[in-house]
């Protein structure tokens, strides 16, 4: 048998490569899916109080083999010129909490004085997630208009935006007093990274279809008239839309553990794939289809800015070459995905390689979903350092993760032109223009490499038989990165190798990466530094979900044609 090792960390954590990876079944919209249908969870509707201007609440139930969870939604008439995606703002749409269980009346009415608020507010321990999102207006009015009159809104306008709001911001993880992570992690519902932030979305796009129709049927009643039902086709195609920005890209910076763990988890499942001797026609059948099915994505994937049209261009040339190594290739000979694998490697664009790289893992799920259960983490035990460590096994570590950044320049100005900082205003993290702001003694932790390259340098003049303890006695201030070369040492991907500081550095390619964790699709960057995206696009409503629509989801229908080109 060949021998397929796992992808070499020096090749897949880098900035590039990061911010070109997509979805798969590793996905934690996906997992999530896929484990309400297969154990039949049940969802209703408990409550909907809103009335004629689109102010009051809702509460949306959902219950599982051992507990149930509610989100309640508390929606608002806001005036136009409130309305910004900024998180510096005070006001939104429609503002929402993940409740633990079944909330009672004083819950409900507890919740309407803090969740509307949100960060000026307060929740508890039974409050798992808080959120906030605002619609997207022209369509938001497109939609109840059209239904208010009668008739069914404009596909194509639908699918230019993708979803009727957007969210701003979903927070959990004992964020204005939620539950602590460590408070439900041995549930097994959340095994699974930010299961409860996807559960809250999933939710919430059950409310904002709902609230859509109700605004269209008030609209309609008050000129005497009945409002047409928004098909379910079209539905369905909606997703809730995402402003993320530069608050969340210092995530994986400041999670080594968890991060190593979903790059590891992923990377078992490419090697477990490229590993297989074999493949069945129906595997090969089923793979092919959703190329085709990739493809729709594909064609339909648009973005304005630079960077992105430049890798969707090589994106879609990349797709003609994958269409025509298909058409030629046996893929039930011997190693058929590591021959492909290596193909894709060799011939395409990062993009289509981690395009190829996820899809690849479709067929299998029965191989590779419990990879899923690996990828959270208890961070506790795993950053007590190992301070009998000699200096010699230190320097051998630091020059195994960080040669890349013992051998940059960094006195240069260019590779160390941005510095991390917390802006006063809403402790979100910035990224600043060093020698132009003066931010220099406010720089958060977040460039491992610089920090690693001096440490290397530090300890030039250490004997190899001394302990790391004894180093860490004189020079405390390097006791950050040397914390995190040795967590690298038990967690390979745990380290993005790459400058997060240089002139050169691309935010969006880290937030691409934990977004496509997520399972979102169509990355659309507004600038380097923030992107917007769409979550459940084309996901069953909850009230038809089942274990066979639950998965392959996230793949519109292809084109007739090429499913034909595909069989």
């Amino acid at each position: 048998m060949t021998d397929i090792q796992r992808r070499a960390p020096n090749t897949v954590m880098r900035l590039a490569r990061l911010g070109s990876i997509h979805q798969s079944r590793l996905s934690f919209m996906r997992v999530l899916t896929r484990r309400l249908a297969r154990e039949g969870w049940r969802f209703e509707k408990t409550a909907f109080d809103v009335n004629d201007a689109g102010e009051g609440h809702a509460v949306y139930t959902v219950h599982g083999p051992e507990r149930s969870y509610s989100l309640i939604a508390f929606a608002h008439d806001l005036p136009a010129e409130k309305r910004s995606d900024r998180v510096i703002a005070e006001a939104w749409d429609a503002t929402f909490t993940l409740f633990d269980g079944i909330p009672t009346a004083q819950d409900i009415e507890r919740l309407s004085n803090n969740i509307p608020v949100q960060e000026a507010g307060r929740v508890t321990g039974t409050e798992l997630s808080v959120s906030r999102a605002n619609r997207s207006v022209r369509l938001w009015e497109h939609v109840v208009s059209c239904l208010a009159d009668g008739r069914q809104p404009d596909p194509e306008q639908i699918n230019a935006v993708g979803y009727l709001m957007r969210t701003t911001a979903v927070y959990g993880s004992g964020k204005l007093g939620a539950a602590d992570r460590e408070m439900i992690a041995d549930r097994p519902e959340f095994a699974a990274p930010f299961q409860v932030e996807m559960l809250s979305v999933y939710l919430t796009r059950w409310f904002v279809l709902d609230l859509v129709q109700h605004m269209a049927n008030r609209r309609a009643a008050a000129n005497g008239t009945t409002a047409a039902s928004l098909s379910p086709e079209l539905g369905r195609s909606m997703g809730i839309g995402n402003s993320t920005g530069l608050g969340m890209a210092p995530f994986l910076l400041n999670h080594p553990v968890l991060f190593n763990n979903w790059i590891s988890a992923r990377e078992n499942a490419i090697q477990t794939v490229r590993s297989l001797a074999s493949a069945s026609p129906e595997d090969v059948a089923l793979f092919k289809s959703l190329v085709a099915r990739s493809k729709v994505t594909i064609a339909k994937w648009h973005s304005e800015h630079p960077i992105q049209i430049e890798k969707l261009q090589g994106l879609r040339s990349d797709v003609a070459k994958v269409d025509a190594y298909l058409a030629a290739a046996d893929l039930t000979d011997d190693h058929p995905w590591d021959k492909l694998y290596r193909w894709a490697a060799d011939t395409l664009s990062l993009e289509g390689q981690e395009w190829i790289a996820s899809l690849i893992l479709e067929p299998y799920g029965a191989l590779v979903d419990d990879f899923a259960w690996d990828m959270a983490a208890d961070n506790t035990a795993t950053f007590r350092i190992a301070g009998a460590m000699s200096v010699r096994d230190l320097r051998a570590l630091l020059t195994d993760v960080y040669s890349w950044a013992i051998d940059t320049d960094w006195q240069s100005p260019a590779n160390r032109a941005r510095a991390w900082y917390v802006s006063e205003e809403k402790l979100e993290p910035r990224l600043g223009e060093r020698f132009e702001e003066p931010i220099e003694e406010y720089e958060q932790p977040l460039a491992p490499g610089r920090d690693a390259a001096q440490l290397f340098k530090a300890l030039s003049h250490w004997p190899d038989e001394a302990q790391v303890a004894d180093f860490l006695l004189r020079h405390p201030e390097h006791r950050h990165v040397l914390r995190r070369a040795q967590i690298v040492g038990r967690a390979p991907y745990a380290e993005i190798r790459d400058n997060t500081i240089s002139d050169q550095v691309l935010p969006i390619d880290m937030l691409r990466c934990k977004l496509a964790f997520f399972g979102a699709t169509q990355f659309d960057p507004r600038s380097d530094r923030w992107v917007r995206i769409c979550m459940y696009g084309n996901a069953p409503l909850p009230m038809e979900l089942t274990p066979e629509n639950a998965d392959f989801w996230v793949f519109p229908a292809a084109d007739t044609k090429l499913e034909e080109s595909a069989a």
